[in-house]
């Protein structure tokens, strides 16, 4: 069977992370995804639901929030492939506290993950895109990198860094016809929106204009349009998949 893309999706085994590694998947592709846990109990349901929809599939445990590791596990994956054509930033966490109460650790956990994993992966990625002379590098921000969040100014930075190494990044390596682009999903059906309160939920809901909650499936969908060949003229960009929550 011939591979005509190798594609790697960080936090790939849940959310959207898994909704982005599923509807890329394909007969003729290689895709990658990451969790953190090597013991978590879906990631045996995952690979039986991926294998057989890909060319060739496997689930690696580690940390992108390490950026050495980082870097070589990407590197791993494009000389073991032959070639890294889309790499989608998705690994995330939060740990929400108000700013006066936020501990030094917390801020820099959910930046170390978030941010500095997103660039580490991209620093690595770009590298082989460069040689190829094309690649798609995608980064899952969010609306609250624009819009702010009482609670969460770790993951507030975080997603906002994003952009801002999106846009340089994306200016980088046009040259080399690498794209760089991130999609910012609002209020989505998540685990980590699973843990919002009733009444939090639906003061968030009462803003949304399309007055319904995202799917994984929504964010999936940019997503896919930005590693197709029909997003080749665009780069430097951020979609939004809000239902209009964010405009």
């Amino acid at each position: 069977m011939t591979i005509s893309k190798v594609i790697l999706v960080t936090g790939g085994t849940r959310g959207i992370g898994l909704a982005i590694a599923k509807r890329l998947a394909s007969k003729t592709v290689a895709l990658v995804v990451t969790h953190v846990n090597p013991k978590a109990p879906a990631l045996d349901q995952v690979a039986e639901e991926l294998t057989p929809l890909c060319g060739a599939f496997e689930i690696q445990c580690w940390s992108v929030a390490d950026p050495a590791l980082a870097s070589q596990k990407v590197s791993e994956i494009a000389e073991r492939y032959g070639r890294l054509d889309v790499l989608v930033n998705n690994a995330g966490v939060t740990k929400d506290s108000f700013s006066v109460r936020m501990s030094f650790e917390d801020f820099k956990s959910v930046v170390d993950l978030n941010l500095v994993g997103t660039f580490a992966c991209s620093k690595a990625a770009a590298k082989i895109m460069m040689r190829q002379r094309s690649g798609r590098i995608i980064n899952i921000s969010s609306v609250v990198a624009f819009s702010g969040n009482p609670g969460q100014a770790n993951y507030v930075a975080a997603k906002a860094g994003i952009v801002g190494i999106t846009k340089s990044m994306a200016l980088e390596l046009a040259s080399r016809k690498v794209t760089v682009n991130a999609v910012a999903p609002g209020y989505i059906e998540t685990d980590m929106t699973a843990a919002l309160d009733e009444k939090a939920a639906g003061a968030i809901l009462s803003k949304i204009p399309m007055q319904r909650v995202g799917r994984p499936q929504d964010v999936a969908e940019a997503a896919a349009f930005l590693a197709s060949d029909e997003a080749s003229y665009i780069t430097g960009q951020v979609i939004h998949v809000n239902g209009g929550l964010y405009m």
